[in-house]
């Protein structure tokens, strides 16, 4: 998968977190893809360690010898010593079982190579889900925060009522009771915002203080194609992981050709050279050893070629044809396993989308909706036809409805990658199609709210900070 070459320099200082420089940063950093990329470099070393069992293989080495010769008669007992070097050279002529070991080999680095690149795709996605999450926990806070203003707002006009004798001790309590509640979920929304936050330093090593927002801009369209079909079709052909499986059982079935091939004979080339003195070779005594009992240097070299035709081998070859077919019907129930989970991943992110469309759609409008409601429960509370308990519920309502719009805009981002994800298609230009939307600027007390709707209404959100 392609990369960014920038070097990010990392030092102890908090600074702003964009979703390119988060990206980078996890490249470079994440302990997981750093793990995969040196796991990848060890499967590499399986083709030319199966490559070296059809290239010679040369020997070389020396020996001192001291023999000593004892007879019955000690007159006749007799020693030699000298020094023999020796070089062997063993070339396969026909083995095999090695070159569908090399097959396998190269197979099982395509799937190494594969895996590795799903990895990086991984690595796209979780960058971006975690830096999204951190925006989704952001806007949370802040529409917490703006809930709980407007409750303690409602709370001191209820208790305001009650000192002027125009409203029960009850619409007091019911105030405080919503207020309290309020004020317990800002406080659960500050820690998954320091959580977020934390997530994105693990993945980065990095700190960051503050974050770029994404705007209410980014537009929110269905799939093209917008048949799911298509799209399924897509992962099914392209997606890495399963491509990856596919590698996997190619080579298992080299494996099993490799472990039948353990019954064919094998060729092999061999030449040996000998090179010492007399007495090393054996030779040094006529009587003794059959010679004329020269003592000087002599050389013995040979070529032959060796067949060895395998009969029985404790039924070793037998077991290992077994196991390997079994590995093969396992790495195939693994690959349909993987298929199977594809497609849904893919159907589902792509329902998801449209669904955040949808909701992305409503969630605006009932926040618009929510707003007028709370200002027209605010004016029949004062007027007598509402009380507080409408006023409270309409409250609660909109600020739901500001929570889901956000959550659907974020799972949109979030379900668009996922799709490409499955589709094999993800790379970094998706982020950096995303970035085009964000704003370094963004205050998500300020911009939590789609555009438009703090003009409904100057009391009803924004005013009460």
């Amino acid at each position: 998968m392609p990369g960014f070459a920038t070097a990010v320099a990392f030092t102890d200082d908090a600074r702003e977190a964009d979703l390119l420089g988060v990206y980078q940063a996890a490249l470079q950093n994440d302990p997981q893809l750093s793990a995969a990329r040196h796991a990848f470099k060890g499967q590499v070393e399986a083709v030319p360690q199966a490559m070296s069992g059809l290239l010679p293989n040369i020997s070389a080495g020396t020996k001192t010898e001291v023999t000593r010769l004892d007879r019955d008669r000690p007159a006749l007992n007799r020693e030699r010593s000298g020094n023999t070097f020796q070089a062997n050279l063993s070339q396969p002529l026909f083995h095999a079982d090695r070159w569908y070991q090399l097959k396998a080999a190269r197979s099982t680095v395509d799937q190494a190579e594969l895996e590795l690149a799903a990895k990086e795709q991984t690595l796209i996605l979780t960058s971006a889900q975690a830096y999204f999450e951190t925006l989704r926990s952001l806007d949370a806070l802040a529409a917490a925060k703006a809930e709980e203003a407007a409750l303690l707002r409602q709370r001191d006009q209820a208790q305001g009522k009650l000192d002027d004798g125009a409203s029960s001790i009850t619409d007091v309590y019911d105030a405080q009771s919503a207020y309290d509640n309020a004020r317990a979920n800002r406080q659960l929304a500050k820690r998954k915002v320091d959580d977020a936050f934390e997530a994105l330093s693990r993945l980065t090593n990095a700190n960051y203080e503050s974050i770029a927002g994404m705007g209410h801009q980014l537009p929110t369209e269905p799939p093209v194609p917008s048949n799911p079909s298509v799209w399924v079709d897509k992962a099914v052909q392209q997606n890495l992981q399963l491509l990856a499986t596919a590698k996997a059982v190619n080579a298992a079935e080299l494996t099993i050709s490799q472990r039948k091939a353990g019954y064919a004979p094998t060729v092999d080339l061999v030449a040996s050279y000998r090179k010492g003195d007399n007495d090393s070779f054996g030779y040094n005594n006529p009587t003794d050893f059959g010679t004329n009992g020269y003592g000087g240097n002599i050389a013995q070299s040979s070529i032959s070629v060796e067949l060895n035709i395998p009969l029985y081998s404790g039924g070793m070859t037998r077991s290992q044809v077994r196991e390997s077919t079994e590995r093969l019907y396992q790495s195939q129930d693994e690959q349909e396993d993987k298929r199977r989970e594809v497609v849904l991943n893919t159907r589902n992110a792509f329902r998801g989308i449209n669904a955040d469309v949808e909701q992305i759609f409503a969630r605006r409008q009932s926040i618009f909706s929510g707003m007028k409601s709370v200002e027209a429960n605010q004016v029949g509370m004062d007027i007598g036809s509402r009380n507080i308990a409408d006023v409270l519920n309409a409250q609660r309502q909109l600020y739901a409805a500001v929570r889901d719009y956000n959550d659907a805009r974020y799972d949109y981002i979030v379900d668009t990658l996922k799709l490409k994800q499955a589709a094999g298609s993800l790379a970094p230009s998706d982020l950096q199609a995303l970035a085009m939307y964000l704003k370094p600027d963004y205050d998500p007390d300020r911009d939590f709210l789609p555009p438009g709707s703090l003009q409904l209404s100057k009391d009803t959100i924004h005013a009460s900070r």
